[in-house]
């Protein structure tokens, strides 16, 4: 397996990653040989992760200038993760409210700044890949978890979209396609956090495709 296809000495953003579900993808990550930056708002969250080891950077995922910023302070960046995350629903389509959806869809604004924001670094890296949790609902959607569905498949849509980025960047470039992305579809994360940390860390050794992957662990 070649140096540029594994998570070797690569440098990956784990996005809004100060949760559980983060930190066993950063370990995952680390154990294969990769730097780890863990981004979020909560000082106190971070300082555990840097009590680790991992380097960490507070940022708001919601402003994109403080965005902007982040990635900035980076000379490199070889894989993002955008971490943010959570559900809240229930009832029916009546219950979906306004205060739900503007929580739920910080995830999909967390995955439109950190992608914008990081795409020349993405670029200029010789295998990067981007991949996001998402739900097994988007092929499903239930009426007590619709503004949870949308968002998610509004997320699904954003990373495809990356997905075409990079694949349009090769062509024009005349030259082999080097990023490319992964969407995990899951039912309940905690469920299957191990295979998704396993997932994530093993994204180098897949070659990138034209359309993100779609890996479905429910």
């Amino acid at each position: 397996m070649t140096k540029t296809r594994t998570s070797a000495e690569r440098r990956v953003l784990l996005a809004g990653g100060t949760s559980d579900a983060g930190r066993v993808i950063a370990r995952a990550l680390r154990a294969g040989g990769a730097e780890v930056i863990v981004a979020g708002r909560s000082p106190e969250k971070l300082a555990e992760f840097a009590d680790e080891g991992y380097g960490t950077v507070e940022v708001d995922l919601a402003d994109a200038e403080d965005v902007d910023r982040m990635m900035a302070g980076l000379a490199s960046l070889d894989g993002l993760i955008p971490l943010v995350g959570g559900w809240r629903g229930g009832g029916g389509i009546p219950s979906q409210s306004d205060d739900d959806w503007d929580t739920l869809s910080q995830a999909l604004t967390a995955a439109r700044h950190t992608c914008r924001a990081a795409w020349s670094l993405l670029e200029a890296s010789p295998a990067a890949r981007v991949a996001v949790v998402s739900s097994v609902q988007v092929t499903r959607p239930l009426a007590g978890g619709a503004n949870y569905a949308a968002v998610k498949a509004a997320t699904e849509a954003w990373i495809q979209a990356v997905a075409h980025g990079f694949a349009t960047s090769a062509r024009d470039e005349e030259r082999p396609q080097a990023g490319g992305c992964t969407i995990f579809r899951v039912n309940q994360l905690g469920d299957v956090i191990d295979d998704v940390a396993a997932g994530i860390a093993g994204l180098w050794d897949e070659a990138p495709t034209p359309s993100a992957r779609v890996v479905t662990l429910a």
